[in-house]
């Protein structure tokens, strides 16, 4: 007898998710996902379609080796007029190293008669026909019943009549699907359970959802809650339109929420973060800061009435401990910052206030100079939202407090001090008689006693600017050959002053181990803007690995 509690997962990253506009992947790049993917035991991953491109040709002529895995080929059933065994399409998804083998059919008798423009029986004896013959040759098949929701909403018999046919000859799953992803929760459980009542059991039933209402998650949940056993959908939602349910959602809610079982350990659940940056970092994506469980916003808190009751205990605003998915609790420092969140914040990055000497210091903050006693937190309150009053802000740009206070704090070194800079932008034609942009930039810093001039070429001043620097710092600190500046991001923090408002810039780095810092500069001029945020940069990614000055 099955487990009533298991639910199988089934991942189409690589097929479904691989629709979505601007994506691209090799057959690298669907390798390294595949792994990532049997690491943390996702049940089934749908490789692709054989034949249908030669990506997805190299692929199942090499695919990774995968431990606790099943490799699926998608493809769909014999086009009308041909048997199943004269199929090219069918057959070469039967020759491939995939074990399990997915057919997509139609279940919307509209669809049969305006897209296909056959006859209704024909379509089931092609859905009939196709699974018998796919389960004869392999382990598993699998029947998509395409638009089955809308199907069944306009001929619940004739949508019927199409799992039925798979079901019957021998479809391991039936797997209904929300094509068009319009259908509600409340029509999603009442037409499994319906469709259960007709005779196909639970345990033989997936539901494949798209997003296009926003209810991708909730359908495939309450699919699940219905009685359907299998779930699929893609990492971070990917997929044509809208995307699809997206399993680093539905994988926590299915065990952490409702008391189900996957394939997906408690343990292994401690690696979705990582798997869901993976696939950010193989599309070379800025993470979702707001993507519920693993984005870097999930359990970040801002207030100061939340920050207060989460330290008492943080069930008060969170919905479940984060690091069951390998994320991390954030208090925020902002202008909306009380007490609460600079405490929180000065312990989270290690910060005794106890333990400092009770002294005023005084910090010089992009061109303002600023005293208060680091002991107090009244004054840190006071001076943070200062700084935000100016421009800065804190909540996105956590890196440069931690170096606000332990700057004020006398820790961190003086790795390096820009004494002057040059830089020239010159728009000339270049021999064909477009119109070209080039930037150089001079820099003269001082390192340990020790002055040093470089020149930068770059496609802008601060790409210039960075690359000059860069020749500098990087032969006395060679651990900052690894930095990269992964996202720049401007904004005018004063819109009605014109060209002579006051610019914010942030930047967020990476220091080639996976850890990611966001630093912040204001000022008038964009240039000095980014040259703070890019300093700020610097000095964090040196500090946090104990570099000495």
């Amino acid at each position: 007898m099955e487990n009533s509690s298991r639910v199988y997962v089934y991942d189409t990253t690589l097929r479904d998710g691989a629709q979505t506009q601007g994506v691209d992947f090799s057959a690298t790049d669907k390798a390294r996902i595949a792994r990532e993917l049997d690491r943390i035991g996702i049940d089934y991953i749908e490789g692709g379609w054989p034949k249908a491109n030669a990506t997805d040709d190299a692929f199942f002529a090499n695919p990774p080796e995968l431990n606790r895995s099943r490799l699926a080929a998608f493809g769909m059933t014999r086009r009308a007029g041909r048997s199943a065994d004269n199929d090219p399409g069918l057959g070469a998804l039967l020759v491939t190293p995939a074990r399990v083998v997915t057919l997509v059919g139609k279940s919307w008798d509209f669809q049969v008669t305006v897209a296909l423009g056959i006859e209704l029986d024909e379509n089931l004896r092609m859905i009939a026909d196709s699974i018998a013959h796919a389960a004869a040759k392999v382990d598993e098949a699998l029947f998509d019943a395409e638009h089955f929701f809308d199907g069944y909403k306009a001929n619940p018999d004739y949508a019927l009549s199409a799992v039925r046919a798979a079901y019957q000859a021998g479809a391991r799953w039936v797997v209904l699907c929300d094509t068009n992803g319009g259908t509600l929760p409340h029509e999603v459980s009442r037409i499994v359970g319906e469709v259960i009542a007709a005779g196909i059991p639970g345990s033989h039933i997936g539901i494949h959802c798209h997003n296009d209402s926003e209810t991708a998650v909730a359908n495939s949940l309450a699919a699940v809650a219905a009685g359907a056993r299998q779930v699929q959908g893609t990492l971070n939602g990917l997929g044509e339109r809208c995307g699809n349910a997206n399993l680093v959602s539905v994988i926590p809610a299915l065990m952490l929420k409702m008391g189900f079982t996957t394939g997906v350990s408690l343990e292994d659940l401690a690696s979705l973060k990582t798997v869901s940056r993976a696939l950010d970092d193989v599309l070379d994506r800025v993470p979702q800061r707001g993507q519920p469980y693993v984005g870097a916003s999930a359990f970040a808190h801002k207030g100061g009435l939340h920050v207060s009751a989460v330290a008492r205990d943080p069930r008060c605003y969170e919905h479940i401990d984060p690091a069951l998915v390998g994320n991390v609790r954030h208090f925020v420092v902002s202008d909306q910052a009380g007490r609460s969140n600079i405490v929180a914040r000065m312990n989270e990055i290690g910060v005794d206030l106890d333990a400092v000497k009770r002294e005023a210091l005084v910090r010089v903050v992009g061109q303002m100079q600023v005293g208060f006693d680091p002991h107090s937190v009244t004054d840190l309150v006071d001076l943070v939202k200062k700084l935000e009053g100016e421009g800065y802000t804190y909540d996105q740009a956590a890196a440069s407090f931690e170096l606000l206070v332990r700057r004020a704090l006398g820790e961190v070194p003086d790795y390096f001090t820009l004494e002057r800079y040059r830089v020239i932008d010159e728009r000339r034609r270049n021999a064909r008689g477009d119109w070209i942009t080039l930037s150089e930039a001079t820099v003269k810093v001082e390192v340990d006693g020790n002055d040093y001039m470089e020149v930068g070429e770059g496609t802008g001043p601060v790409h210039a600017f960075d690359v000059a620097l860069r020749k500098v710092l990087v032969g006395v600190y060679p651990e900052l050959t690894a930095l990269e500046l992964k996202d720049y991001r401007v904004r005018i923090t004063e819109s009605t002053v014109g060209t002579s408002a006051k610019t914010r810039v942030t930047i967020e780095s990476e220091d080639g181990r996976g850890n990611r810092w966001t630093t912040v500069g204001v000022h008038s001029n964009v240039l000095e803007a980014s040259l703070e945020a890019l300093q700020d940069s610097i000095t964090f990614m040196l500090f946090r690995l104990g570099t000495q000055s």
